[in-house]
Order: C-alpha cells, then structure tokens, then sequence
C-alpha cells in the first residue's frame, strides 16, 4: 500500500435503530486507522442517547428524517475520505474490513467493490455460512443485476468521487436507491467481488426488508424498468464481444 494511507468514510444511516451503538463500536475498531466515522441521524426519537458516549470520536449529523437515501447523501457531502463505505446501523464489520477490502481495491485498481457476508442474529451470533454472490465475470454479474439486486450495500466500498460523480442515490428511493445506482455505475465500472465475508448483517423482526415487504417489490420493478433497456445494450455488446472472441 502507498505511503499516502486513503481515507475511508464509514457512513452509517441512523433512525430508532437500537443497534447503533454496536455499528458504531465495530466501525471505530478498524484496524484500519484513517478512517472517519459519520453518523447521520434520520430524525430518531429512540436510541439516541446511544450515540452520546461515541460523540467525541464520530463526525454527528442530524437531520429530519427523509429515508436512508438522504441520510447516505447527507453522510457524503460531509465526508472527507477518497473512498466510500455504507454500514447500516443495525449491522456490523469486522475489525480488519477496511483495511482487508481496501487492500484488494488498491490491489486491483477497482472503482467501486461488493463483498461476501455472514448473517448474524439479534446476539450478535453468526447463523449462516458465507451468502454473499460472486459470480465469474461482468456478463454474468450484469445479467444477475437485470433480474434483481445480488449486492449487499453494506459490503460495499467505492471510490468517493465515483459515487458523487454518479449523482448518489436517488432520495425519491426509499427502499431501492442502492439497487439504483449500482444499475446507474454498471455501465460505466467494472464491480469487483471481495470474498472474505467480514460484514455480519443482522436479521431480526424490525428490519426494513420485513417492515415494508409490502411495497418493496413494487419498487423494484419500477427501477428494474427505468434501467432495463440500457443494462441490456450492455449485456448485448458483452456477448457479442465473448462471441468475437469465441470465433478468432
């Protein structure tokens, strides 16, 4: 790694979560020491006061609450690092994930990376094997991308310029703005899978895949069709490339 250590911004999104302090204690146990570590309050009326012991040592933004997309928005305009990271506040990361996954971003000269996770239970216990998806190359990747989103935000690291160049994520998303904007960078990056499973994300009753499994579907397929005809182009001269290459 170059003598010049990149910063890292952990943001992590927070509203009522009564795990934060947990995110947060794993976020600043890094081993990776340039890192800062951005709260951004959503407006919560609960678990606030488990964010006061940290105050000192976390960058704290409150806001009124407007959805995940605003508060990662809100995280990366005050962000100072070269290089993006999402951890919801109910999830956590192992000590050596930044400095693991920024290694291997470096190592490959990557602009934007997703990675394997384990799934962990209200206790902070691991209840699976490994259930992130890799998959051999870009085609592949993209066409698992055109039917739906394989990619935990949580594992993921970009360049910060990247991100914001893109536009960040759309605030009229509530549930589907990750989705939307990996679709918005396919086109123009190449996704790089880390596969050490050092994101723990947590399953438990009040996570929002339960709470508002009613609507989410319908989102889903509203980002699916804004996206559909360019992610196709894509895959298009994907194959037609593999096919030229297949016949020389």
């Amino acid at each position: 790694m170059n003598q010049i250590k990149p910063k890292v911004s952990i943001i992590i999104p927070f509203y009522n979560c009564q795990y934060v302090d947990r995110a947060i204690e794993s976020a600043l146990k890094q081993t990776y020491k340039n890192c800062e570590v951005i709260v951004v309050d959503d407006g919560s009326i609960q678990h606030i006061e488990k964010i006061q012991p940290y105050k000192r040592k976390i960058k704290y933004i409150r806001k009124q609450n407007g959805g995940t997309a605003t508060a990662l928005n809100q995280g990366i305009i005050h962000a100072t690092g070269d290089f993006f990271s999402w951890l919801s506040s109910d999830d956590l990361y192992q000590p050596e994930k930044v400095q693991r996954q920024l290694e291997f971003m470096l190592k490959h000269d990557a602009a934007i990376c997703y990675g394997n996770y384990h799934l962990i239970n209200e206790r902070d216990s691991i209840t699976s094997d490994p259930v992130g998806v890799g998959l051999p190359d870009k085609w592949h990747f993209i066409r698992a991308m055109r039917s739906g989103c394989i990619i935990n935000g949580c594992t993921v690291m970009a360049r910060m310029n990247v991100i914001k160049e893109a536009g960040m994520f759309d605030e009229t998303l509530p549930y589907t703005h990750d989705y939307d904007l990996w679709l918005r960078l396919i086109p123009s990056y190449d996704f790089y899978y880390f596969p050490e499973p050092l994101v723990h994300y947590r399953v438990h009753g009040n996570m929002g895949s339960n709470v508002h499994k009613d609507v989410i579907p319908n989102e889903i397929h509203l980002v699916k069709r804004k996206h559909r005809d360019k992610i196709s182009r894509v895959i298009n001269s994907i194959t037609r490339e593999r096919r030229k290459r297949n016949y020389l």
